[in-house]
């Protein structure tokens, strides 16, 4: 990951959001609800042309319909960011007909989770973009308490010092102190990218977040194994993994850590769980991706993960 990513402007009261559905289709009573829930926060928004397309198969669309949405956005002027209305499949697919240039030139906050972890990379790699994992507008905007307000303000916003801890979920699993560029999201989509053109690119001083769904202790020993084997935890200095409780049943939680554990044995870093960001049960945290931060697990009872610098340009 680039030194020099670039940062998006700050999102002013008023700003306007493009609602656009990059990969499987949403639901329009939820759209229409996290919508409703952006406009009392003082946002204004417009839909892209095909945001609430179903077809074929599980898209919202076609891919070049869903592509002309992405680049509608970025070159509309009067538009100040991109938040997606859920994941789901089909963000890859667009991939290798994104415009680069268009999007460098139009720099704006993209703001998702879960499979648009591929255009996370896409943009940090190709656009030299910091990308924001955080909130969506039908998965979390539309559920009662879906959204952690105070770390979506302090990201979009601009403080120039925030914190993360115990009450964001964090956990500590191996203490210790490291600092770095935080990168990651679905680890998934994040290991499946590896041998392709579209790889994550991970920096020599990197604090590494990851997190998902539906996925069982064994193929999170498996999928780390791969990351590990790769080379990428080479470069890595501390890992934060999200809420597993999307994951794994209560019962699971302990065999899941000792999974995780062993498939690390030979990561010297502090290592944390828990951060509620991506799928969550609850309040969904906002993180940006490439941003510094310092990870400091030295007291359990106090695990923090301090954001060095501001999220946006202020």
């Amino acid at each position: 990951m680039s030194a020099s990513l670039v940062k998006p402007p700050a999102l002013r009261p008023g700003a306007m959001l493009a609602v656009l559905s990059p990969a499987s289709a949403a639901k329009r009573d939820r759209v229409l609800r996290g919508i409703n829930q952006l406009h009392s926060l003082g946002y204004r928004t417009v839909m892209g042309a095909h945001a609430l397309d179903s077809g074929p198969l599980y898209y919202a669309g076609t891919r070049d319909q869903r592509l002309e949405d992405f680049h509608a956005a970025f070159a509309d002027p009067e538009v100040d960011a991109v938040i997606c209305t859920r994941g789901g499949w089909g963000s890859a697919e667009l991939l290798p007909y994104l415009d680069a240039e268009l999007i460098r030139t139009n720099p704006k906050p993209f703001i998702g989770y879960s499979d648009h972890t591929s255009l996370h990379i896409w943009l940090q790699r190709q656009a030299g973009l910091v990308t924001y994992y955080a909130p969506m507008v039908a998965a979390d905007f539309a559920r009662d308490g879906g959204v952690d307000l105070a770390s979506w303000r302090s990201c979009f916003e601009g403080s120039a010092s925030w914190t993360l801890g115990a009450t964001e979920g964090l956990r500590v699993l191996r203490g210790g102190s490291a600092e770095g560029r935080l990168t990651g999201g679905c680890i998934s989509i994040f290991a499946e990218a590896l041998g392709t053109p579209y790889a994550p690119e991970v920096s020599e001083d990197s604090i590494l977040f990851l997190e998902d769904i539906g996925t069982k202790p064994y193929q999170w020993d498996r999928m780390l194994l791969h990351l590990r084997y790769a080379g990428l935890l080479e470069r890595v200095r501390g890992i934060v993994f999200g809420d597993m409780r999307q994951c794994i049943t209560a019962e699971e939680q302990d065999l899941l850590e000792r999974a995780i554990l062993h498939s690390l044995g030979s990561f010297d870093g502090p290592i944390a769980i828990g951060l509620r960001s991506g799928h969550v049960d609850g309040a969904n945290v906002t993180l940006p991706l490439g941003i510094r931060v310092a990870l400091d697990l030295t007291d359990a009872g106090n695990p923090r993960m301090h954001f060095l610098e501001t999220a946006v340009r202020v």
